[in-house]
């Protein structure tokens, strides 16, 4: 087991005039100042290794799944040159790293979140929620997760609509 602390960050960044957001792990505080694509660092944590490893991890998945649904609505994300496109706003990312940060204060939680996450990834946890399949804070933790996954942009400009072939 690594005892050694990390930080864990959430921050924005610009590479060729292209934004982006970026959220890992760093060794030191130095190294987030020293990254010279790095603009302004809006979450900084220090934790364990092995703990910022395992909250990394659930970051990830929750915005890959995010990312997943945003493209198959064919809502359109830039690429960005590194980490996660400018097209998510910054306050569904901190809701996103703040969520997960917390849940892992608490192992029982944790571990039921980052089940419900899993599950999320393959399939909405609605249809669990409102069967009544799970109860209490299984309960109030997926209605949670699920509103993780809920963001859509407002303009409605921003749907790419595919032409029909026949034309």
């Amino acid at each position: 087991m690594n005892n050694n602390y990390f930080f864990l960050f959430l921050a924005s960044g610009v590479i060729n005039d292209h934004g982006f957001w970026l959220i890992g792990i760093k060794n030191s505080d130095v190294e987030i100042l020293d990254d010279k694509t790095l603009l302004e660092c809006h979450r900084k944590e220090l934790i364990g290794h092995d703990s910022a490893k395992d909250i990394l991890q659930a970051i990830n998945l929750n915005i890959n799944n995010l990312i997943g649904e945003l493209k198959n609505k064919n809502l359109p994300l830039d690429v960005p040159p590194k980490g996660i496109s400018f097209n998510i706003p910054l306050n569904v990312l901190e809701n996103i790293f703040d969520f997960w940060l917390d849940k892992y204060k608490d192992k029982e939680a944790w571990e039921t979140c980052f089940g419900l996450l899993k599950i999320r990834k393959r399939v909405p946890l609605t249809n669990l929620i409102y069967s009544d399949s799970i109860k209490g804070d299984s309960k109030k933790w997926a209605l949670q997760i699920e509103k993780l996954h809920n963001y859509k942009p407002n303009s409605v400009e921003n749907y790419i609509t595919n032409e029909p072939m026949w034309r």
